[in-house]
């Protein structure tokens, strides 16, 4: 597939055309590779291709599937030093931060691989008195070709996340990795291609946002994608010309409640290790810590202790990496400057910390609620450390700002934080960690609200790329039998006699 792809740049350059996508490496600008931007021509004929490769592996069935997901796996582990060079020059991220990025896609692989039967299986359904006749049973089927539109921030593991599960599920997949990380997702197809080089079930297009429109508008079954709000709402648009089903993970991160009983070094920890991981571009990460009046100036003392010790850089021993999408740094300079103008106060770093295309550590404190440091997608290495005086009041403030998929809360009394946790408009709660559960491949990860549709990962995942099909089968004849025109009223009279036996009585 990498060579295909190549081979296209070149034929578009011998031609002539200018339509070729250039990847750089954030860090120094340098060219990482070429792609060609595929037109609606080659998107259609991809997808062909994919709907009779579909066939194929459809009839495989689970058993089928499973072996040969787990040869895919093993060959991307045996390659991870390969995948994880081109996501370090693609993103800027810091080869350790790479590696665990490949690792936890391909535990994501494995998992889907092995739980897609137990999932998915066919399974009995019980009936009530009124049907003992009749067998009932429900199972999952495969929707045909998923179209994946890949994210920047994570290209491995967010894309991973639909690919696999939609896989397993028994779909083809076309992935249209993002313009900035094209070679990740050329690489992902690759490996899959020399497994199976007559059986595209999984393929790249390449492109930029005209290509990514071209997928949405090839009538494929369902479109899984991952970005930003305005990337969303226009997917969602041009998806429901068609009536395509959309999956959508937006961006932006989530929140954590530092009880007054809460181990402050750990919630620290986590806060700044939440905000600042991959310089702050993680959806699952933290953009904001509200907690508890009484051990607020300690707590913010030790997470400005711990953000100072943070470098980002190219070099091995930085903490993290550059921004990834250039236009991202104007984002972060807004927040912090209107954090700033409302009162906010800033305790580690500042407007000079962004340095492009790095962002220091930035550490804010009492920042309003209304500011669009809060307001808005969060992507950057900013933690914003507010003051409440309740839990109650915490929970107001994040579903009043409804833009994160995750909340963690830190306390030492875990038997009341599930009851919190369920008056929080969140997809997932975590306690005593941060992100974490994201390497939960069994946890169902989606949002609410605006946040996101649908779910990637954990059996909702591979139920969100199925179709189901519900089976009832008469075994015998009924013997009170309501379904038909010549049923005796004798029948009736006893049905009418043990629905009220059944259903009027109290219990």
């Amino acid at each position: 597939m990498a060579e295909s792809a190549q081979a296209r740049v070149a034929a578009l350059v011998g031609s002539g055309r200018s339509n070729v996508l250039t990847s750089y490496d954030p860090r120094t600008g340098e060219v990482v590779g070429n792609y060609a931007v595929m037109g609606p021509g080659e998107l259609n004929r991809t997808v062909r291709a994919a709907r009779a490769a579909e066939k194929w592996w459809a009839e495989l069935g689970f058993a089928g599937r499973k072996r040969w997901l787990l040869d895919w796996k093993r060959s991307i582990a045996r390659r991870a030093g390969e995948l994880v060079e081109i996501l370090s020059e693609e993103t800027g991220k810091p080869q350790a931060d790479a590696a665990i990025e490949v690792m936890l896609a391909v535990e994501n692989l494995d998992w889907a691989a092995r739980n897609a039967a137990h999932a998915l299986g066919r399974r009995k359904l019980g009936s009530t008195w009124l049907t003992r006749n009749q067998k009932a049973s429900v199972g999952y089927l495969p929707l045909g070709v998923v179209g994946v539109l890949g994210p920047w921030n994570n290209p491995v593991f967010t894309p991973m996340g639909s690919i696999a599960y939609a896989m397993a599920a028994g779909n083809a997949v076309v992935f249209k990795p993002h313009e900035l990380t094209t070679g990740v997702g050329v690489w992902l197809a690759e490996s899959w291609n020399k497994l199976a080089p007559s059986q595209p079930v999984l393929q790249v297009v390449t492109g930029d946002k005209t290509t990514r429109t071209g997928l949405c508008r090839a009538k494929v079954d369902k479109i899984a994608y991952a970005g930003s709000e305005a990337g969303a709402r226009e997917v969602i648009s041009v998806c429901a010309q068609s009536m395509t089903p959309v999956v959508v993970e937006r961006s932006g991160k989530g929140s954590m409640v530092v009880h007054v009983d809460a181990k402050l070094d750990d919630a620290s920890e986590a806060a700044v290790f939440g905000a600042m991981a991959n310089a702050g571009q993680n959806p699952t990460g933290i953009q904001r810590a509200y907690v508890a009046d009484s051990v607020y100036d300690r707590f913010l003392e030790l997470a400005a202790h711990r953000a100072r010790q943070l470098r980002p850089g190219a070099d091995k021993k930085a903490s993290y990496g550059p921004m990834i999408l250039e236009s991202q740094v104007d984002v972060v300079r807004k927040q912090v400057r209107d954090a700033l103008a409302r009162g906010g106060r800033a305790v580690v770093g500042g407007l000079d910390s962004i340095r492009e295309p790095y962002i220091e550590p930035i550490v804010l404190a009492e920042v309003p609620e209304e500011s669009v440091a809060i307001t808005g997608e969060a992507i950057g290495p900013v933690l914003i450390v507010n003051r409440v005086a309740t839990m109650d009041e915490a929970a107001q403030r994040i579903n009043a700002t409804g833009n994160g998929v995750a909340v963690s809360v830190f306390t030492r009394d875990v038997q009341s934080v599930e009851a919190f946790a369920e008056r929080l408009r969140v997809g997932v709660v975590t306690i005593n960690s941060s992100t974490a559960y994201a390497g939960i491949p069994a946890l169902p990860f989606g949002g609410v609200g605006e946040y996101g549709q649908g779910h990637s990962h954990g059996e909702h995942g591979l139920r969100e790329f199925s179709r189901t099909l519900a089976v009832a089968r008469k075994r015998y004849r009924a013997p009170v039998n309501l379904s038909t025109f010549d049923r005796h009223p004798r029948q009736l009279r006893l049905a009418k006699a043990m629905f009220r036996l059944r259903h009027a009585r109290r219990p």
